[in-house]
């Protein structure tokens, strides 16, 4: 048994997107330690001034998008006649595929917002899928607390904590890719397997890990392929998301809402979109 170790750290930035609405950003498209996600957004404010505008109607294309909410809910819409919405404590996946246009809207009668997006690279050969999307409430995400007080629950994938196996609602999407939200105590220490040529990504939002160097809260902390587990520590009760997926290796080209693997495909996909070829 060999431990990854830590490779590099990235901060979030605070940004905005859509109507305005406040969210912390760890861009990640120009590096491939971070292969296959592409992006991760950190939404949270009890200011409804902060998030009320939400993400009035746009397209994608050539990626996934994964929707995890702690607090607060939000609507889904989309041009293919699918509506839905999440609420506290459930997840919402889309795999955008060939092209789709979708609207995700904050209640109104909520006074907090937490959650995160997740933008999950597609392989070249499916980025012109049919687009997919499935609601996930919370009472199927599932959920596991260890004796030592670490509490994981998983929204992606299969995982092993300790001894502890997990299954996770969504078992199919692109790389492989695997979620889990984490909480450990302070003090407390845990072992996960982690696939051979997979990445291993860990964004701690609330509290820091033991590493060296320091992370700052808020970071997004890359772990090396080398080895087969990651062994996780927490200097203060911690909370975090946990990303594992295949690396896929190909080249990427993005420009806002669309993600190619060449300039050529984004402006046919621009001209796709001003056409109408998207639907209405």
């Amino acid at each position: 048994m060999t431990h990854r170790t830590l490779q590099t750290i990235i901060p979030s930035h605070a940004s905005s997107d859509g109507d305005g609405v406040k969210i912390r950003r760890v861009a990640l498209f120009d590096t491939k330690v971070a292969d296959p996600f592409l992006m991760l957004d950190e939404l949270g404010s009890d200011n409804p001034d902060d998030y009320i505008g939400g993400f009035p109607p746009h397209p994608h294309r050539g990626m996934e998008t994964l929707t995890y909410l702690r607090f607060g809910a939000l609507e889904h819409r989309d041009h293919l006649g699918n509506r839905g919405e999440i609420r506290s404590g459930g997840a919402q996946w889309m795999s955008a595929g060939r092209g789709i246009i979708h609207s995700e809207m904050p209640s109104r009668e909520m006074s907090r917002l937490h959650g995160f997006q997740l933008w999950i690279n597609l392989p070249a050969k499916h980025k012109m899928d049919a687009p997919k999307y499935r609601d996930v409430p919370a009472d199927e995400i599932a959920e596991c607390t260890l004796d030592n007080g670490i509490n994981a629950k998983a929204i992606a994938g299969s995982w092993q904590l300790n001894s502890q196996e997990l299954q996770g609602p969504l078992q199919d999407l692109a790389a492989q890719a695997r979620y889990l939200d984490l909480y450990l105590p302070a003090g407390s220490e845990v072992t996960i397997p982690i696939d051979a040529g997979h990445n291993a990504l860990a964004y701690v939002y609330e509290g820091q890990l033991e590493t060296s160097p320091a992370a700052p809260e808020k970071s997004l902390l890359v772990f090396n392929q080398t080895g087969d587990t990651l062994q996780l520590q927490a200097k203060s009760d911690t909370q975090l998301l946990l990303l594992t997926g295949k690396a896929i290796k190909e080249p990427v080209a993005h420009y806002g809402p669309f993600v190619m693997n060449t300039r050529e495909e984004i402006e046919q996909a621009i001209q796709d979109y001003n056409n109408g070829l998207f639907g209405n």
